[in-house]
């Protein structure tokens, strides 16, 4: 397995050198962000950004993400959907080039993801990333000015008051069906440039303002995998996002696709439910959140796991000032923490509880 990090480029408050200073990650998880949505990202610039990476020893082989523009999502324009469509296909050649194994994106509607509060505090006076589904029904997204934390307003009111009523007619179905459409071109070149694409889940998984999800229980990704059955067809497990649905179990989900080798991407952090649709994040550590991080890296090792995980949002720490969710401190500890389970888990014939469960040394 390879542990990674995610960075956010030159504007990111955490530079090379201290991710290079965290022990056992080799990775750097990044993307182009200054190109805009569904244009190509040109080879000169991915190998600028690689060089980079590399000077300090580390290497560029997880993407995340490519966007894919909403009229991809929509498929109301189909010459420009097939337009958007080929320079996507165009990327995957461009990144294939500079040895880029792995591309997530994601299939969700106007919003990446979204959180009530981007400074939940905690009794240990730590903040994190919180989703309060109270405060969200409060919100009318079609009010002129609406705004949610951490949302960079990419649309004037008028295109998302349209996009809105755009998902509402199209709907879950119509949404998945331009989800396969656009597998089926770009998942025969991904194979061809032995790129496996891995989509992330929705976050969170379960509908808010009437906008349609597609991608949060394991019957989504049974349908993804077997209606577009490619080994370069994957999933990003993102154990927070997949958590966020109560009635998930993370441990099935994993192992199936661990089973159908479709997971080269994970995310892990963990996360604490105030009720069925409001929870906020937490602290790595199996006990400080719901999601038994011990069982979920005995699974990868049972399965001899070999590809790319990193630690996804942590808290923010120590008077830490950044990016919501991307500190440095909590993040390099909570890999600090995953690194010992996955040393233990290495180490020859015994489980944490004494039962042999694994007899192979690496």
């Amino acid at each position: 397995m390879k542990f990674s990090f995610r960075w956010y480029g030159e504007h990111d408050s955490i530079p090379l050198k201290y991710i290079k200073q965290i022990p056992n990650v080799t990775q750097v998880v990044t993307a182009l962000y200054d190109i805009p949505v569904g244009e190509v990202w040109e080879l000169d610039d991915l190998k600028a950004l690689s060089a980079k990476i590399e000077q300090y020893g580390l290497k560029m082989e997880v993407i995340e993400s490519v966007p894919i523009h909403e009229q991809i999502k929509l498929g109301k324009n189909k010459v420009k959907r097939d337009l958007l469509i080929n320079h996507f296909c165009e990327t995957l050649r461009h990144l294939s080039q500079i040895g880029v194994k792995v591309v997530c994106y994601n299939f969700m509607p106007i919003f990446d993801w979204v959180r009530t509060d981007l400074s939940y505090l905690h009794a240990d006076f730590s903040t994190s990333l919180a989703f309060d589904e109270e405060k969200i029904l409060t919100i009318d997204p079609k009010k002129k000015n609406m705004s949610l934390p951490g949302w960079h307003t990419s649309y004037s009111h008028h295109e998302l008051d349209r996009l809105l009523d755009a998902y509402k007619t199209l709907g879950k179905e119509g949404l998945k069906e331009n989800l396969i459409y656009f597998l089926q071109k770009v998942v025969p070149v991904a194979e061809e440039y032995h790129i496996q694409l891995a989509i992330h889940p929705d976050d969170p998984p379960f509908p808010i303002f009437g906008l349609p999800r597609i991608m949060g229980t394991i019957e989504d990704i049974q349908f993804l995998i077997e209606t577009v059955n490619n080994k370069a067809n994957g999933v990003t497990f993102c154990s927070g996002s997949f958590g966020a649905k109560k009635t998930n179990n993370l441990f099935e989900i994993v192992t199936y696709l661990l089973e159908k080798h479709r997971v080269p991407f994970i995310h892990l952090r963990n996360i604490f439910h105030i009720n069925e649709h409001s929870f906020y994040e937490t602290a790595h550590p199996s006990n400080y959140g719901e999601i038994d991080m011990v069982k979920m890296l005995m699974l990868l090792k049972q399965h001899d796991y070999k590809g790319y995980l990193r630690p996804d949002h942590g808290r923010m720490i120590f008077g830490e000032k950044g990016k919501p969710g991307y500190g440095l401190y909590d993040r390099a500890l909570g890999l600090a923490y995953l690194n010992g389970i996955w040393e233990t888990l290495n180490q020859k014939g015994e489980s944490l509880n004494g039962k042999q469960v694994l007899n192979q040394t690496v």
